[in-house]
């Protein structure tokens, strides 16, 4: 594994790390406790330290599956990362809240779920310009970094073009931002990234397999069942993008690689990128997702120096 330093939180993070949506039962599989556990645990052994979630991940379930873990682990070894805005109301279905006094209770049942007494990154979960726009909101999370809650704040922006959220970044404390990268979608690299850098923001990867699609596994054509988010995913688009995958695979992916192992690297290469945060249904898929690593040179402007 290799490590970068996350931005100007300063946390020593894992350049790959795991993405926990799907304990939340919305990727066409209801976890248990003990397959999370065997998930986590691989992690752990292949040098991970980075896990992102959020309170709509089921009704703090993803969380609660992480906190069960946690609490026979060592917490100290582990950055979390959850977020606020949603609430879980039913399988695909949320609920806004941002205002600061539901935010405020969000992070306390975040805290109780996660079996934690505080987090290391509490982002703002895809909300629109006016919603971030609220000085009570940030002055309330800043309270919480100050007594101790929060480690840093973050933002995960909903549409990948959002520069108004990024650059603004500093301006409320956020050190973070999370955003769908991935080969098919390289919108980020026009202005987000920029204003990252110029900010010294970390930046975690989200969806860089494409929701699996550069996973390689699925063909133009693959169906999806109705517990399966991408069973929800504009049919056309997905034919689209698979065949798109077909052509990356046939032009790109050098012969007898892993397309998932190639397109978790392809993302950790931009300079403004610190992790990418993979789902996982399985032990072997954390294996095949760490091992992006050692295609990794140690010159990236975010390499963890000693």
């Amino acid at each position: 594994m290799k490590y970068r330093r996350l931005g100007k939180t300063g946390l020593k993070v894992s350049v790959v790390g795991v993405g926990t949506w799907q304990f939340g039962g919305e990727w066409g599989h209801d976890f248990t406790q003990d397959e999370v556990d065997a998930i986590l645990a691989k992690a752990r052994e292949e040098g991970i330290n980075l896990i992102d979630t959020a309170e709509c991940y089921g009704d703090h379930l993803s969380e609660s599956f992480i906190g069960n873990f946690l609490k026979r682990d060592k917490r100290e070894d582990w950055v979390i990362a959850t977020k606020f805005g949603h609430h879980f109301t039913k399988r695909f279905g949320r609920e806004q809240r941002w205002y600061a006094d539901d935010v405020l209770r969000q992070l306390d049942a975040s805290l109780k779920a996660l079996q934690t007494d505080y987090v290391d990154l509490y982002q703002f979960h895809s909300g629109t310009d006016e919603m971030f726009d609220n000085d009570d909101l940030w002055t309330a999370l800043d309270k919480q970094v100050q007594a101790g809650k929060i480690r840093y704040l973050g933002t995960s922006i909903g549409r990948n073009d959002n520069v108004y959220q990024t650059d603004a970044s500093t301006k409320v404390n956020s050190r973070v931002i999370q955003v769908v990268y991935n080969r098919l979608d390289r919108k980020p690299e026009e202005s987000v990234f920029p204003s990252c850098e110029r900010q010294d923001l970390g930046v975690l990867a989200r969806v860089p397999l494409a929701s699996g699609y550069l996973s390689g596994k699925y063909k133009p054509g693959a169906v999806f069942a109705e517990t399966d988010v991408r069973h929800n995913h504009n049919p056309e688009q997905t034919l689209m993008k698979l065949k798109q995958v077909e052509e990356i695979r046939e032009n790109e992916v050098p012969a007898g690689m892993n397309m998932a192992v190639w397109a978790l690297a392809w993302c950790l290469k931009h300079p403004a990128v610190t992790a990418v945060i993979p789902g996982c249904k399985n032990p072997e898929q954390v294996v095949s997702n760490a091992s992006a690593a050692e295609l990794l040179s140690d010159n990236h402007p975010q390499a963890w120096k000693q």
